[in-house]
C-alpha cells in the first residue's frame, strides 16, 4: 500500500499528523470547551496522550483501520483540528467519521470543508458504501456539520455515553456512496498528494 496522500481543498490542507504536531494537539484539543463537545476527547489531556495517538496513525492506515488528517490552513502555524475515518470496516463497507476543530477556528467552516473531503476520499479512494457520524444531542452545530455535508439524521439515541460523569444522548447521521454522489455535485478535494 502506499502512503496516506494529502488532500487539498480550496482552503485547507489535510495531511498526516507527524510528532511534531503533539503539543498542539495536546493544547487545542485540551482546550475544555473543545474537550466537551467530543466524544473521545479526555479532559485534561494528559501528558504523552498525543503522542501515543499519533504514533497509531501509520500503521492503522497500511492495516485499513482508520484514516486521520491533521486539518491546516495557510493562516495558521501547525494543525488547527483533527479529522478521519476510524472503525473502517471493509467486510461491511463502512467507516465512521470523527473530528475537532481548535475553539478559535469555530464558525469559520473548517470542519465542514474538513469532512467533506474525507468523506470524498472514503468514498473514491476507499471503496467504502456508508459513512456515518456521531455527535452529542447538546452539540447541535456538529449536526449541522453532518447536515452540510449531505449526511440523512438516522437516530438520536438516549444517554448512549458517558462522559464526565453523565450519560449523555447522541445523535446519528450518516450517508451511502450513492446518496453522496447524488447530493455532493462539486468535488471536495481539489488535490490528492502522497508525500
Amino acid at each position: 500500500m502506499t502512503g496516506q496522500p494529502a488532500l487539498v481543498t480550496d482552503r485547507l490542507l489535510l495531511r498526516p499528523f507527524t510528532l511534531a504536531d503533539a503539543p498542539e494537539v495536546q493544547r487545542l484539543a485540551g482546550d475544555y470547551e473543545v474537550a466537551s463537545h467530543a466524544l473521545g476527547i479526555p479532559y485534561p489531556y494528559p501528558d504523552g496522550a498525543a503522542e501515543n495517538w499519533i504514533a497509531t496513525h501509520r500503521s492503522g492506515f497500511e492495516k485499513g483501520m482508520h484514516v486521520v488528517y491533521a486539518v491546516t490552513c495557510p493562516e495558521e502555524q501547525g494543525p488547527v483540528g483533527a479529522v478521519g475515518l476510524v472503525e473502517v470496516n471493509r467486510r461491511h463497507g463502512r467507516a465512521e467519521l470523527s473530528y475537532w476543530v481548535a475553539r478559535h477556528c469555530w464558525g469559520r467552516g473548517y470542519a465542514t470543508e474538513a469532512a467533506r473531503a474525507t468523506i470524498e476520499y472514503g468514498f473514491s479512494v476507499l471503496g467504502l458504501h456508508r459513512i456515518y457520524a456521531m455527535h452529542f444531542s447538546r452539540n447541535p452545530a456538529s449536526g449541522r456539520v453532518m447536515e452540510k455535508c449531505g449526511m440523512v439524521h438516522e437516530a438520536h439515541l438516549r444517554e448512549h455515553d458517558w462522559k464526565w460523569g453523565v450519560f449523555e444522548d447522541v445523535d446519528v447521521w450518516g450517508v451511502l456512496h450513492d446518496e453522496w454522489l447524488e447530493r455532493c455535485t462539486v468535488p471536495a478535494i481539489r488535490e490528492c498528494r502522497v508525500h
